[in-house]
């Protein structure tokens, strides 16, 4: 197990990415009943969606919808992001997780505009002009599936998406690729290696995002960019930096 004794075993940038987040989410919950919406203006809407706004490419990644989402999210940096910023220093750390986290959010973003497009065809222009025009006021109704290719539609134009797992994954994947034979603990008791780890998620991801199933709420694809963007940031280091690892 790779130990870094004489390593900060809380490094600034992780640090304060950790605070940043944990900043984010009690605000979040704490101004809701003073009608100020975080989710509104942080969260990543879609393009077509009336809350869209550019700076929400970044923002996104430091909201959660859940102390759940927050606590895994930011155990992952925790754990594995202390590390690289130990290894990498607190610049290069930085800019791989934002790049990451932006590049996860692109991905998103793309694979959705797929199926925005896709069902748009299929929706005759007086509907599709009805769901843009109402926007997210049309929500709970659709999510009733009383129009199930409207509401898929509505639900895929105007549902927000928070969370740092794209940059996590980022994160994921350079760790697996630096020190593949350090072992992982699944559920603290299991032991992998890294690079199987990373492949096995990476699967797993894959097959969920392809399966589409309804009733789940993950951003898979989102998770994906992150280790595709990951893994060109890191090949490219690689090339232009023989000292990199």
């Amino acid at each position: 197990m790779y130990r870094p004794s004489s390593f900060s075993q809380l490094p600034e940038v992780v640090k304060n990415l950790l605070i940043i987040n944990g900043l984010f989410f009690l605000a979040t919950i704490s101004l809701e009943s003073y009608g100020i919406d975080f989710t509104k203006w942080f969260a990543l809407h879609q393009f077509q969606s009336e809350d869209f706004m550019p700076h929400q490419l970044i923002t996104h990644f430091f909201m959660h919808g859940s102390p759940t989402h927050l606590l895994f999210n930011m155990f992952a940096l925790w754990m594995f992001g202390k590390i690289l910023e130990n290894v990498w220093g607190a610049k290069r750390f930085l800019t791989y997780y934002m790049i990451t986290g932006i590049g996860a959010a692109f991905v998103h973003l793309a694979v959705c505009q797929y199926e925005i497009m896709s069902l748009q065809s299929q929706l005759n222009p007086n509907d599709l002009s009805i769901l843009l025009e109402n926007g997210g006021g049309l929500l709970d109704n659709f999510q009733n599936y009383t129009h199930p290719m409207m509401g898929k539609l509505n639900l895929l134009i105007n549902t927000p998406t928070v969370g740092a797992s794209g940059a996590v994954f980022g994160i994921l994947l350079a760790f697996g690729m630096l020190f593949p034979n350090t072992l992982l603990y699944i559920y603290f008791a299991i032991p992998i290696k890294a690079k199987y780890f990373v492949i096995l998620y990476g699967i797993m991801e894959l097959y969920a995002g392809i399966s589409n199933n309804p009733a789940d709420n993950v951003a898979h694809f989102a998770h994906l960019g992150g280790m595709l963007f990951g893994f060109i940031i890191l090949k490219y280091w690689q090339k232009n930096n023989t000292q990199f690892y």
